[in-house]
């Protein structure tokens, strides 16, 4: 099967209206800037994808990755455990203006069901988030005289994650803190897009330090600089 695409354009033609979209990072650690960027071009020109479910650790910050997304009216609902940063500027207003829905999911809750998504665990209990708005209408239980409430496992159309190196099996490796939720949503999504900084042969990536195996990626493109999120707010960049 061939995974390695030639253009970001190709790879993420099949992200469309109305799809749940996963994307990995944490802030701008390990956020696949480029592939974000080239869905809001697409729909600026096309008005598609559009009506789009986000799970993310957050909503965006500035006007750059997600916060782009939202800017430009592409995402009907975030699914996240942060919607506040330090510049929560696109997804407050669009919040407050009844325009964007909320799921409000505890970080390490959030972790799980994306990890539960891809293992086949459709539900799993937590003590996080009892006795709280967070909780309400879901199945309460006890265990040896501790309440936990009942999660759903939380799975996606589409992934879009940014490793350091793919080989072209898609075999992933991971630069240190931008690994975060991306092994997990490579695993719970039916199509997983890599942007890649480098893409190097079968046999080029050392089988012990593969992170994500390549039978839960479907379609790898090289971008050897990829931007840092942080780097372009402090530059005034927009997408």
């Amino acid at each position: 099967m061939k995974k390695v695409y030639p253009g970001i354009e190709d790879a993420l033609a099949d992200v469309q209206d109305g799809m749940s979209v996963m994307i990995g990072g944490f802030g701008g650690s390990g956020a696949p800037i480029e592939l974000i960027h080239s869905l809001v071009n697409r729909y600026r020109e096309t008005g598609s994808p559009g009506n789009l479910t986000v799970i993310n650790n957050n909503a965006g910050n500035g006007a750059i990755g997600i916060a782009a997304m939202i800017y430009a009216g592409m995402v009907k609902k975030m699914v996240c455990s942060f919607p506040r940063s330090s510049d929560p500027k696109a997804f407050t207003d669009k919040y407050l203006a009844g325009e964007i829905e909320l799921e409000l999911v505890p970080q390490g809750t959030l972790a799980e069901r994306i990890r539960a998504g891809g293992a086949g665990i459709p539900a799993f209990y937590t003590p996080t988030s009892y006795g709280t708005l967070v909780a309400e209408g879901k199945p309460i239980a006890e265990f040896d005289g501790r309440k936990y409430v009942q999660e759903r496992w939380l799975k996606a159309d589409v992934a879009i994650i940014k490793a350091d190196i793919a080989d072209t099996k898609g075999n992933l490796t991971f630069n240190k803190a931008a690994r975060n939720f991306s092994p997990l949503m490579a695993m719970a999504a039916k199509l997983t897009i890599v942007q890649a900084r480098k893409v190097v042969p079968a046999s080029g990536i050392d089988p012990e330090h593969v992170v994500t195996p390549g039978i839960f990626v479907d379609r790898v493109v090289e971008v050897s600089d990829p931007k840092q999120e942080e780097v372009l707010l402090r530059e005034g960049v927009k997408a």
